[in-house]
């Protein structure tokens, strides 16, 4: 019995002995071992980490107008716990439905939410359409909580209701659609998506903060504890080249077109030729980056302006023109043969608007007429291969021009045989970006200088004011043209404005000032790889005022529902709406205003400039330099004889007539096709008599010689007959007033297509 005892006692003992050596054991692991792990497990839990958000820097334009900043928002959250404890299901579902717009059924799945033992949740989001939302929304759920917290009262229960709101941060766009595509957007979460604020997300976002403390259980701050504070560095402020104003006037100058044409897109950019910096960038369709979700076509979303490649047709043609006359090959009062070119080597033919032309005529009436068998002569046979695509390469074509934005695009120009040659003088063939073109057309309008366009002004830090990047806007690519070529293209692309017959680009002229500027057609090609002649795209180009460029604009319109019209009749309009509205905002005076002693502005026309007794040649110059449209009537070498006479105030757009030979010696010219008082300025300037039957441009005329005094008899018409009647070949061009027509070029084996001619 006592040795049980013992024994009993021995293996307790021992049982003893060994649990506690298992204790010191396990012990000396916990406090040495891995004491170090234990020990920052018990520290995560007593210190408490709030994070600090940075603020996303702001956007504004050159101004200084706030296009994009960081205004705070608030979440609605609802705790399905408390309000079934308080019957509130129904009231929380029908209000937040009514403020929110939110399905019901998806908010009955919110307020009935449990956990996986059956309880009810105690917090849920309302999301998407509870997320983040504006100071008004705000101010009615407070309302909604307000009355549901007057119920509980009166039923003298807890005046806690389950809906409440945590405040938070989001980007906002006060100007809505405006400069959408510059700017692009960020989604709910605050993370850059497109624009702007992708491109230089690292600048504008910069770097969230912290606080670390000790706390208690509450998460209340222990007395004397450590604090760890790290504060957050808000992101950069960036200003933009464009003015919010100009950028204005460019979109809503699109809309109207885009209403009327409807479009598959519109781009227009404006810029300021001597510095390249973008004043104002739009396309249309467009989206509004505050509710981007809502924006069902992705194409919506697509910046036009660098990121797609178009063929321009005639705007191009000012790149063929600029070599010329930087090579001094450009004769404006050569003649040629208008009508139909054979590409040398080859058996392909080449034609103007119509196959019969308007006979033998100038360079400089080519020019303005936009004829593309001029241009064939001047690209191919003058210039030739290496020297128009060294021009091509020069002017920036085939390369990206390095504007900021993201996404920008550009495709190689090869010319590889003759006929390629021969299109590409005229625009056909090739493929540009509309920021390209804007450059190229803005090296004519300053001097001769290729440079870079920026849309951004400065990047600043918002804490110190100091500039952290602003790009160099005096820095030039090349020197593409000399400063005197560049002067004498202005002068050429003036008249096809200034003209207010022949010039194809006559529906930008703006009184006052003085515009060069060039249209565009170009016919866009089928499934089948032939050109479709209902589909288009047109486009005008140009800057203002000549003689000291402030604008230049671009505008595109992709694939217009009429296919009869062409970029003088819809693009040259918008062009002249925006630039109108531009310069006078830009503080650049009209040259036919003047300020009187107190003050008031009026009409000072211009008078027509003195140029009987000089050369012919030196008299075209001279009206070349002023940007007035004239015609030659005669042969002589000389003039004779001006119209209207020196000193004579001219109304906008008016044309002088020069007389070279004496009137008696001379027979009175074809004026078919001459409006009314063009009609009757040449017939003053020869001294004949006038009667007039009709309205309209001159059809008939009938000269009559009595007693040595002629008489001329003009019967009219409501419409030229030139516009009325359409060639009908096989490509896009433009006639005078900026109407598509279908005439191309075809070979000779009766084929047609590739070579088709387009203005």
């Amino acid at each position: 019995m006592v040795k049980r005892i013992k024994l009993r006692t021995l293996l307790l003992g021992g049982f003893i002995t060994l649990l506690f050596v298992v204790l010191l054991i396990r012990v000396f692991a916990l406090q040495v071992v891995n004491g170090d792990d234990w020990h920052d497990r018990a520290v995560a839990q007593w210190t408490k980490k709030v994070p600090i958000p940075a603020s996303r820097g702001t956007i504004t334009d050159r101004n200084g107008d706030i296009l994009a900043s960081d205004v705070p928002a608030y979440t609605v959250i609802v705790n399905p716990a408390v309000i079934h404890e308080n019957g509130l299901e129904n009231e929380i579902i029908e209000g937040l439905h009514k403020i929110l717009g939110k399905d019901e059924s998806e908010l009955k799945e919110l307020v009935n939410a449990k956990d996986k033992d059956g309880e009810y949740l105690t917090n849920r989001e309302v999301r998407n359409e509870g997320w983040k939302i504006d100071e008004t929304k705000k101010a009615q759920i407070e309302d909604l909580n307000k009355e549901l917290k007057a119920q509980l009262k009166k039923e003298k229960k807890v005046l806690e209701t389950g809906l409440d709101m945590i405040k938070e941060q989001k980007r906002y766009y006060p100007k809505g659609t405006l400069a959408a595509h510059i700017l692009g957007y960020t989604n709910r979460d605050g993370e850059a998506v497109a624009g702007l604020e992708a491109s230089l997300d690292d600048y504008l976002k910069g770097t969230s903060g912290l606080m670390k403390y000790e706390s208690d259980r509450q998460g209340d701050q222990l007395p004397e504890a450590n604090m760890v504070y790290k504060p957050a560095v808000n992101g950069k402020n960036l200003k933009l080249t464009i003015d919010d104003t100009i950028q204005y006037y460019i979109e809503d100058a699109m809309k109207e077109t885009y209403e009327k044409y409807q479009p598959i897109s519109m781009t227009v950019i404006a810029a300021d030729p001597k510095t390249m910096e973008i004043l104002g960038m739009a396309n249309l369709p467009t989206f509004n980056p505050n509710t981007y979700w809502n924006t069902k076509d992705q194409k919506d979303f697509f910046n036009y302006a660098v990121k797609a490649t178009y063929e321009p047709g005639s705007t191009f043609k000012i790149v063929t023109l600029a070599g010329a006359v930087q090579e001094k090959l450009f004769n404006p009062n050569a003649i040629y043969q208008s009508g139909q070119i054979q590409v040398k080597g080859t058996h392909t033919y080449l034609h103007d608007i119509n196959r019969s032309g308007w006979g033998p005529i100038t360079f400089l009436e080519g020019v303005k007429r936009s004829s593309n068998v001029a241009f064939v002569k001047l690209g191919s046979e003058m210039l030739g291969k290496e020297r128009l695509l060294k021009y091509i390469n020069d002017f920036g074509f085939g390369k990206k021009t390095g504007i900021e934005l993201p996404g920008e695009v550009t495709t190689t120009i090869n010319l590889p045989g003759p006929v390629e040659v021969a299109t590409a003088s005229y625009g056909h063939g090739v493929s540009v970006t509309p920021i390209q073109q804007l450059a190229a057309i803005s090296a004519v309008a300053n001097g001769g200088k290729l440079k870079t366009p920026h849309i951004i002004k400065e990047i600043t830090d918002p804490d110190t004011g100091k500039v952290v990047l602003a790009p160099d806007t005096s820095k030039v690519v090349r020197q593409v043209i000399s400063p005197e070529a560049a002067k004498e293209t202005s002068s050429y692309l003036e008249q096809v404005v200034a003209d207010q017959v022949k010039g194809t680009g006559r529906n930008a002229y703006i009184d006052g000032y003085r515009v060069a500027g060039k249209t565009g057609t170009a016919v866009k090609y089928g499934a089948d790889g032939k050109p479709d002649y209902s589909k288009s795209v047109v486009s005008f180009i140009g800057f203002a005022p000549v003689n000291d460029p402030k604008i230049a604009l671009i505008v595109i319109v992709d694939q217009p529902n009429d296919p009869d019209v062409g970029g003088g009749t819809v693009a040259a309009p918008i062009f002249k709406k925006i630039v109108s509205q531009a310069l006078p905002y830009m503080g650049v005076p009209k040259a036919t205003t003047k300020k009187t002693s107190d003050g008031k502005t009026t009409v000072d026309r211009p008078a027509a400039p003195t140029l009987t007794k000089l050369a012919v040649k030196d008299a075209k110059q001279k009206l070349l330099n002023a940007g007035i449209d004239f015609e030659t009537i005669g042969k002589g070498t000389s003039v004779i004889r001006q119209y209207p006479a020196a000193g004579t105030p001219m109304s906008p757009g008016q044309r002088i007539y020069l007389l070279t030979e004496e009137t008696d010696k001379m027979t009175v010219p074809d004026l078919k096709g001459e409006s009314l008082r063009d009609a009757l300025d040449i017939l003053t300037l020869l001294k004949c008599s006038v009667t007039v039957e009709g309205q309209g441009y001159v059809s008939e005329q009938l000269v009559t010689d009595k007693n040595g005094k002629r008489s001329v008899q003009l019967t009219l018409k409501p419409v030229k007959d030139e516009e009325a009647s359409q060639d009908t070949s096989s490509s896009s061009t433009e006639d005078d007033s900026g109407s598509k027509d279908t005439s191309a070029g075809d070979s000779a084996d009766g084929k047609s297509g590739e070579e088709a001619s387009d203005n």
